[in-house]
């Protein structure tokens, strides 16, 4: 036999085993993926729900326009180290008069932006006469906006947009483009000092 055809069958002889060989697999470099599942349920789940209020929560008192109120405003004492003792709301925020309001008069001059900036104590219901507070001077309106705003000594209560925590009385003898604005006594008369 001569060379070339030695070498012609050898060739040809290594490409039939390559192409009859087993297939080469290359080794996984992840392992395996393992599905979890959770056993078959024997007993259907029991359902809970959220517990009802029975009774109406507490008055939202927050000196923010727009809060919707949920209960009977509460008006109390407090003790200001510079004007003494003033009313409060149920949250310990001052509240304020309004002089343009006309005592007794049933309605409120505070409207629009201006109760923005001196937004109404309202209340659902009788308001509730704290410590140090004379039940008889509580009283109430209704608001062009159908809203019940509570009343002491026959004027409108306020709070102010600037008091931002218990005991800022930051109102104190303000006089803006609405009017002039003061603390109240538990006696109800406007606190000038």
């Amino acid at each position: 036999m001569n060379h070339k055809s030695l070498l012609g069958a050898m060739l040809l002889l290594a490409l039939l085993l390559t192409a009859c060989g087993p297939a080469a697999t290359a080794s996984p470099t992840t392992a395996p993926t393992t599905v979890v599942t959770e056993p078959p349920m024997t007993e259907s789940p029991v359902a809970t729900e959220s517990p009802v209020a029975t009774e109406p929560p507490l008055a939202t008192e927050s000196p923010t326009a727009g809060v919707p109120v949920t209960g009977e405003a509460t008006v109390m004492t407090s003790e200001s180290a510079e004007f003494g003792s003033i009313l409060v709301d149920g949250n310990g925020s001052a509240l304020y008069v309004f002089m343009n309001d006309t005592q007794d008069s049933g309605t409120s001059a505070c409207t629009d932006d201006c109760a923005v900036e001196w937004p109404p104590l309202a209340s659902q219901g009788t308001p509730v006469a704290g410590e140090g507070v004379d039940a008889t001077l509580l009283g109430t309106i209704t608001r062009e906006d159908g809203t019940t705003q509570v009343t002491y000594n026959g004027r409108p209560l306020y709070h102010f947009h600037e008091d931002m925590a218990p005991g800022d009385t930051n109102g104190q003898g303000v006089e803006d483009e609405f009017g002039q604005w003061f603390l109240v006594s538990p006696a109800g008369e406007a606190v000038q000092q």
